[in-house]
């Protein structure tokens, strides 16, 4: 298959203001100040006027022309993880808690979050108890994405070349497009209350705009992940499935579950026995996203949001008032 050089995308950035602070003066006996009060009242006007923002849903997406995807053989995976270290190396993040060559690992079943966008899990085959197959987790990459139907600030952009994309600077932790997701991908870093911000594969959106192919699939040794244009991929996968009709069933995963995505599975087994969630209608989820998230109770998004914004200022307000004090206090001593 011929490798085709992605062309670029420029977005336009997006500038946020960084909201002032309480005047050092006030004291902590007054209360909630009246620039939070203040504050919390707009946010909380603003969160009933800006409702997410949904697009018409085609019940038949075809998604971008001549965009990329990827498809991986399940029957094909050995359970190396050279994937989730090649992931880890690409993406700069911290070595796991348990080494890339522990099996160990798969003693319990992972999923991917702030330290791991990518896992292998392992599973019994129920064609053969003394064997196992290993199912390889990430972001799917939807073609009409819910997470990014479900943003109401349009944190999430599906490019034109296939990877769904994260904008962290544009993020304050509302959640939605975990809700939204089909497949449970997106994770919370709870490491970082104040720095809200989703975790999630990209594909390696970078490497594909400069014309090389995402890490995993320049990896893995097995060739169990394949890289390409999607409907290119689509053939691979009808034409392995038709040759060894004994080795696959037949079924491509991700062909048209939520409207098709950009990440494709084949396996030799159903995909259910995998962990697969296989009650995904073969339409795009805008609709029921869109009528589930409407009634989302307030509490479970803004609220914690708006008193994690005042429990910040009040702090602010109180260290500053104590470095005052400490200072009079070294002054007088003096």
């Amino acid at each position: 298959m011929a490798k085709t050089r992605a062309k670029p995308v420029v977005d336009g950035k997006t500038a946020t203001a960084k909201g002032a602070t309480d005047h050092p003066g006030e004291t902590a006996s007054k209360g909630i100040s009246r620039r939070c009060f203040l504050g919390t009242v707009t946010a909380v006007g603003s969160s009933i006027l800006i409702k997410p923002s949904f697009v018409n849903a085609s019940g038949e997406l075809t998604g971008w022309p001549n965009r990329f995807g990827m498809l991986t053989d399940l029957t094909a995976c050995v359970g190396c993880r050279s994937c989730e270290k090649a992931c880890n190396e690409a993406n700069k993040l911290p070595k796991p808690s348990v080494p890339f060559d522990d099996p160990s690992v798969f003693n319990e079943k992972r999923r991917p979050d702030a330290k791991a966008y990518t896992v292998v899990n392992r599973y019994e085959d129920p064609k053969d108890k003394n064997k196992f197959i290993y199912r390889k987790l990430q972001c799917n990459h939807c073609n009409e994405p819910g997470c990014a139907t479900a943003c109401p600030i349009h944190a999430y952009n599906k490019t034109p070349e296939g990877p769904v994309i994260y904008n962290e600077d544009l993020c304050f932790g509302c959640r939605y497009c975990m809700t939204a997701c089909p497949f449970y991908v997106p994770a919370y870093d709870y490491e970082s209350a104040l720095e809200p911000k989703i975790v999630k594969c990209t594909m390696c959106y970078g490497r594909i705009k400069v014309g090389q192919i995402p890490a995993c699939a320049e990896t893995c040794p097995m060739g169990a992940i394949t890289f390409g244009k999607r409907d290119d991929l689509l053939k691979l996968a009808r034409e392995k499935i038709s040759k060894s009709p004994d080795r696959y069933i037949d079924h491509i995963y991700g062909e048209k579950e939520a409207g098709g995505t950009s990440w494709m599975y084949i396996s030799g087994v159903p995909f259910e026995t995998l962990g697969f969630p296989t009650n995904i209608p073969n339409r795009p989820l805008v609709e029921e996203t869109k009528g589930f998230l409407g009634v989302v109770p307030l509490v479970l998004t803004v609220w914690p949001a708006l008193f994690g914004m005042c429990y910040a200022a009040l702090r602010h307000r109180d260290e500053t008032a104590e470095e005052k004090a400490e200072s009079n206090k070294n002054e007088e001593v003096k």
